[in-house]
């Protein structure tokens, strides 16, 4: 529903002219530039958007500041519509769709907000927005004019420099006056007025008598001057929230690590912006659309009131930029993630993005892709009987963490190999035993042996070390020697005689 009425504009615009992303353009443009911008949700669930300059009162209103009724509380009730006698105007209200000059109601009967009032708050009781460019304009007003001084400049010594080098009058009177080279022009500015002189390239200038004319051409303009017009931009960016190479759009005047910190830096104010915008028109316009649409479906209704369901619970989500040096950053986090120096949640907390969420979504991805790779899969070995089955590795590439690498193989060959894995764990954990593989003759005669030593051992006649080195020489492990020695330590051996002896 959302995308069927964001992407059409005579649905999304009262207008008819623009889809829900124009309005979100104008919207943030409005915002930095007018100050603030307001739009109006009307019954026909139409969107009608108001101009900064519109909101005003014509004569003073009670509780009324820039066009904005408060109660006592600071809340906002009311917002003053004047139509622009240039273009005209008719305000559409929610409910009865008539042409007034009223004041617009902010929340409609039920208490729901139907005016959505974009600006960027600076100060708790402020009631309307200020434009960004508020800190910049006497600012910007010199830079303006020190431009257009230069301009003047350079268009005269591009024409012609003189010196005019007189001699003193015989007599001693004064130097005769002389007119300007042009027609005289003046422009009046704010920060006075300017003498021009009509001078054109090629003109011809006859010196007076006594009067030397000497030509020169200066640098125009110098050096100084586009440090100085450097240093005013970035006082202007610096305001707007811009670093230099970016108002320039320019990264000359700075290096790899330069840029990037400077970018960082200014997004963190793009950021601020588009959270406001998801504050003050995303959040307030979808749950507007959706109580309009919860009202005429009575599906929507039923899942509404059912438990275990917010039907108002939506996330959006801003558009984000792609890293400077994308590896670089990847290859820190992988870095800050094997030697535990952070965890996954402030790993991507740091992003913005939710841990929690994001394993969700790689599990059911990777659950999605893995079901229908093993269904494609039995469908393709049912229809081709060709002792050749393909497994479902091979039609799908999952991604592994760096240094783990996963190899395609045949089926068969891979139940092979376990099988020769399985038999080689199960012999390497069958138990040893120095004896198998012996006749029964030969075993008896030589646990009739091992009796003999530990008798020696425990009657004195043998010392342990020596009960050890015999008991090896017949081939007793290490750890069963042991045994033995702890067996005849209390001075009896358990075992019987007659069951020692040759039959």
């Amino acid at each position: 529903r959302w995308q069927d009425w964001s992407s059409n504009a005579d649905a999304c615009d009262m207008a008819g002219e623009f889809t829900w992303q124009d309005i979100e353009r104008h919207v943030m443009r409005s915002m930095l530039l007018d100050g603030d911008i307001v739009a109006l949700g009307t019954a026909g669930g139409q969107l009608q958007m108001i101009e900064a300059h519109s909101i005003q009162t014509i004569t003073p209103q009670e509780n009324t500041f820039l066009g904005v009724t408060r109660d006592a509380y600071g809340r906002r009730n009311q917002y003053w519509y004047s139509a622009d006698k240039r273009t005209g105007g008719v305000l559409a209200v929610v409910g009865n769709q008539k042409e007034t000059a009223e004041p617009i109601s902010v929340r409609d009967e039920n208490g729901d907000r139907v005016l959505f009032h974009v600006y960027n708050p600076r100060r708790v009781n402020q009631t309307r927005g200020v434009t960004a460019l508020a800190p910049i304009f006497s600012v910007a007003g010199m830079f303006e004019d020190i431009n257009f001084a230069k301009l003047v400049q350079q268009q005269v010594v591009s024409c012609f420099a003189i010196f005019r080098k007189r001699n003193a009058i015989a007599g001693g009177g004064p130097l005769p006056s002389t007119d300007g080279y042009g027609l005289p022009q003046t422009e009046s500015t704010g920060q006075g007025t300017r003498y021009i002189e009509n001078i054109g390239p090629g003109m011809e200038i006859i010196g007076a008598e006594g009067e030397e004319l000497q030509g020169f051409s200066p640098n125009v303009p110098n050096a100084e001057f586009f440090t100085h017009v450097k240093l005013m931009l970035q006082i202007i960016g610096v305001n707007l929230g811009l670093p230099l190479c970016l108002v320039l759009m320019d990264g000359s005047e700075t290096n790899f690590s330069g840029w990037r910190g400077a970018v960082d830096e200014a997004r963190k104010g793009f950021k601020t912006n588009q959270t406001n915008l998801q504050n003050r028109l995303h959040r307030p316009v979808y749950e507007f659309k959706l109580r309009q649409w919860i009202a005429e479906d009575r599906a929507l209704q039923a899942a509404a009131k059912a438990s275990g369901v917010d039907i108002f619970g939506h996330r959006w989500n801003a558009p984000t930029w792609q890293y400077i040096d994308p590896v670089s950053d990847a290859q820190g986090d992988a870095l800050r993630i094997q030697n535990a120096l952070t965890s996954p949640r402030r790993l991507h907390a740091e992003g913005g993005r939710d841990w929690e969420e994001i394993a969700d979504e790689i599990v059911a991805d990777m659950s999605y892709a893995i079901v229908k790779a093993k269904q494609r899969a039995v469908a393709i070995n049912s229809q081709f009987q060709d002792n050749a089955p393909v497994h479902w590795r091979e039609l799908i590439s999952l991604p592994m963490p760096n240094g783990i690498q996963m190899t395609m193989q045949d089926p068969q060959a891979a139940v092979v190999a376990a099988d020769a894995a399985a038999e080689s764990t199960a012999a390497e954990q069958a138990p040893t035993a120095e004896m198998v593989g012996v006749g029964r003759k030969n075993w008896q005669n030589a646990r009739k042996a091992i009796n003999d030593i530990l008798k020696e051992l425990t009657g004195g006649k043998i010392s342990e070390r020596r009960a050890r080195l015999e008991l090896d020489s017949l081939g007793v492990p290490a750890s069963k020697i042991d045994v033995y020695i702890e067996d005849a330590s209390d001075g009896t051996i358990d075992t019987p005689e007659e069951q020692l002896t040759d039959e």
